[in-house]
């Protein structure tokens, strides 16, 4: 167990019940940060164009010229300028660069079979493997949807123990995920054997939109009504704040104890104020008197 999901007491100072589930986030705030998290995580309107085009692209062009080589070409090189773009603007590369390799993917693999259908392929393998991931890691106890969701709520894992009502959601939009690509995938791998390239293709493109928007909405439904998120990061600026602070503290009343020691002994020290005086006279002296 990591210092980012490690339980806290149940009881905090102020005498309230850490372990109770948190209120859900409820207003615009919570509805607003769930909204910028998903867009960010998902790549919002243009993740989605950079992901569509490309398969657009070699979709249009074959269904014109039956040409698997200047489709491809096509479809790599335009993924290639998208990548470019964001480079040239500095923004974040992670969507187009997906695409990139995904496309890539396509391109090789239809290359090397000289099938145009085997294009698709890769990303209908994708798209399997990711629906069966999104099952599986919900069963496990650790819904896909959490791990990729809590470094962009900056709260990693402390879903998993400290937070139950959200972990509940994100089990929810995990297996909403895991459903609804598993339904495209049973509408594609038939056509994969059964269609032709473009019907193949048009058909693709057409889910592409559409079953995302509808996992992403459902993601906002069950994340707005969960608790709010445990900011950890926070958490662990703040304590290192105050083990600074107590640090400070410690040593500020170590000078303090030392200038009270230096004005109370002066300069002969603490050592010598305890040995008697030289001419106090001793114990059987005084009896002896």
């Amino acid at each position: 167990m990591t210092s980012y999901d490690r339980p806290t007491s149940d009881v905090d100072p102020q005498g309230t019940d850490a372990s109770a589930e948190s209120p859900p986030q409820e207003g615009a705030d919570g509805r607003q940060v769930t909204e910028a998290a998903l867009f960010e995580a998902f790549g919002g309107v243009r993740g989605m164009v950079e992901t569509v085009v490309p398969g657009l692209l070699f979709v249009a062009i074959f269904t014109v010229n039956k040409d698997l080589h200047s489709s491809a070409i096509a479809a790599l090189a335009v993924s290639l300028v998208l990548a470019a773009v964001r480079l040239v603007r500095k923004d974040t590369v992670k969507h187009a660069f997906s695409g990139v390799f995904g496309v890539a993917f396509g391109v090789v693999f239809a290359m090397m079979t000289g099938n145009a259908k085997d294009f698709y392929l890769p990303g209908m393998l994708y798209t399997l493997g990711l629906a069966l991931a999104y099952l599986i890691t919900t069963l496990a106890g650790v819904p896909l949807i959490g791990l990729m969701l809590g470094p962009v709520f900056k709260e990693n894992l402390s879903w998993r123990t400290r937070n139950p009502g959200r972990k509940k959601a994100y089990a929810k939009a995990s297996w909403a995920w895991g459903l609804i690509l598993l339904a495209k995938c049973a509408i594609l791998f038939p056509l994969y054997w059964w269609a032709d390239t473009t019907q193949l293709g048009w058909v693709l493109i057409a889910l592409k939109i559409p079953p995302f928007l509808l996992a992403v909405y459902l993601t906002w439904v069950f994340l707005v009504k969960a608790p709010p998120p445990i900011d950890v990061f926070a958490e662990m600026e703040a304590k290192e704040k105050a083990e600074q602070e107590a640090e400070e503290r410690r040593r500020t009343e170590r000078q303090a104890l030392d200038q009270a020691a230096g004005d109370l002994y002066g300069d002969v020290g603490p050592e010598a104020a305890t040995e008697p005086p030289a001419d106090r006279p001793r114990g059987r002296a005084r009896h002896r008197r």
